[in-house]
């Protein structure tokens, strides 16, 4: 596999977006992208094209004891329409803690309500991309 790695972290209202550095070394956050826009796998294509991205993980979000809900399944045929639309190879990875993680980062750096929602997506989605970095070394 050639190319960055863009994450793409789903949720009801936005999807939290994160891409690797050129050396795929470090995850880093790009604005939220809206879930309910018409245009939202085209927004993804252009995110693909410009970054130079060559796989795409989406998060699973799963119970605490791994069990698949309804957001899995979302997830999972959103993870399909994302590949078939794109033809990038694209990966599922576990997203259980992520935005909880995020929300607690952004409260301990004494961030505003207001400023922690706008941010809280993009660094779920970083930190599901670095989970998926450390896995893969």
């Amino acid at each position: 596999m050639s190319g960055r790695i863009l994450a793409l972290d789903p949720g009801s209202h936005r999807i939290g977006v994160a891409v690797t550095d050129a050396d795929g070394i470090a995850a880093h956050p790009r604005p939220s992208l809206d879930a309910a826009d018409p245009g939202l796998l085209d927004s993804i294509g252009n995110l693909v094209r410009d970054l130079g991205v060559g796989r795409i993980v989406v998060g699973l979000p799963t119970s605490l004891s791994g069990e698949e809900g309804p957001a899995a399944e979302a997830a999972r045929d959103f993870a399909a329409r994302v590949e078939s639309h794109l033809g990038v190879p694209t990966t599922l990875h576990d997203e259980r803690y992520t935005t909880v993680l995020a929300e607690r980062a952004l409260l301990e750096g004494g961030l505003r309500r207001s400023k922690r929602r706008r941010l809280r997506d993009g660094v779920a989605a970083t930190l599901l991309l670095t989970d998926y970095l450390e896995t893969r070394r």
